[in-house]
């Protein structure tokens, strides 16, 4: 339901290394990664001078496309970065440990490298060689956990996340408390509520963080916003929403960006997707409210309307996403889904 799809062509008739991102020529982002990614693969081909070895001189050709919004806080540097990594790997041949080539173009990135539930690890060499990812259990772990994506932007944001995060390591004191004393607590203990399926407290935990995160924002000089009136209407109704319950039904978590990534379990989607559409009532494409996985219909108690909806604001949320934990990097076998023709240009989409 959110993927990245990247196909990647090497030729000795190619002249220069391209990118098409979404059907557009971009800069092509190959610096950090090519390299390492050509190292592993001479490594493990001898050094050899080869017609294959000789093929890790020709240039590249990309194209990648992202069925979400890209560069609005979805993590899309992340999807798209593990997705060309393992595009280059299947194309050299290669089947090494790969997030730390993936982490060297967007951070997040090593964790997409695998399914469902993964840590990034910190390592402690200076050149970063051990800061790679680990999975901590796989996508189909916790069946019952749910995933909607409340789109209220699909605008790139104005601070990017790299930019971002290095003015808030060069002024936030927040951020340096957060790394040295918080963070590795928390992690240990979300690790601990994910393997017991423990929703209450990953959710209690994961709307923590995601407020301190945004905290440091707040605190970096001059302050990044990357939460909007919004984004901050979407937190007060799952807080109204969970207090109706009296426990935590949705958990929400805001990346670099005003949209929301709402967890609950499957037995919640329906209602509160019933409560978003009642307090963000969809403005033209009420069909196309919903999307991604089914979603069942839902009456709501007049006793929960009352409490949890307050003013609707009408055409806040453009679509809500439902989704759930999913796969790392696929190999697509069918040709028809390729995005480069057998010249190496993006074929025409249909």
């Amino acid at each position: 339901q959110l993927k990245t799809t990247t196909t990647a062509a090497a030729s000795r008739d190619f002249t220069e290394d391209r990118l098409w991102l979404n059907g557009k020529e971009a800069d092509c982002p190959l610096t950090p990664l090519c390299p390492p990614v050509r190292r592993l693969a001479r490594k493990r081909r001898g050094g050899g001078e080869d017609t294959a070895a000789l093929s890790l001189s020709y240039k590249i050709h990309i194209a990648s496309e992202n069925n979400f919004p890209t560069a609005a806080g979805l993590a899309s540097s992340a999807a798209g970065y593990a997705c060309l990594v393992s595009a280059l790997a299947r194309l050299y041949g290669l089947e090494e440990e790969l997030s730390e080539v993936a982490r060297r173009g967007s951070g997040s990135a090593c964790r997409s490298m695998f399914g469902g539930f993964v840590q990034w690890q910190r390592g402690e060499r200076p050149d970063g060689t051990d800061s790679l990812a680990l999975q901590v259990a796989p996508e189909t772990h916790w069946p019952e956990l749910r995933v909607l994506v409340l789109v209220v932007s699909g605008e790139k944001k104005p601070v990017g996340s790299t930019v971002g995060m290095q003015t808030s390591v060069e002024t936030s004191p927040l951020l340096k408390h957060r790394a040295e004393s918080v963070v590795p607590e928390r992690l240990a203990q979300m690790m601990r509520h994910i393997q017991e399926r423990d929703f209450e407290g990953f959710g209690q935990l994961a709307m923590r963080d995601s407020n301190q995160f945004h905290a440091t924002c707040l605190d970096t000089f001059p302050p990044i916003f990357y939460l909007t009136d919004l984004s901050r209407q979407v937190i007060a109704l799952a807080h109204r929403y969970n207090a109706h319950h009296g426990h935590t039904k949705v958990a929400y978590t805001f990346d670099a960006g005003p949209n929301a990534v709402i967890f609950a379990l499957a037995d919640t989607v329906a209602e509160f997707v019933e409560v978003v559409r009642r307090s963000f009532p969809p403005a033209a494409n009420g069909d196309q409210f919903v999307r991604g996985l089914p979603v069942g219909s839902a009456v709501l108690p007049q006793e929960l309307v009352a409490a949890v909806v307050t003013e609707p604001v009408p055409g806040a949320v453009q679509y809500i996403l439902h989704t759930k934990p999913g796969p790392g990097p696929q190999l697509v076998d069918d040709p028809s889904q390729h995005l480069l023709g057998a010249d190496g240009l993006p074929r025409s989409r249909a």
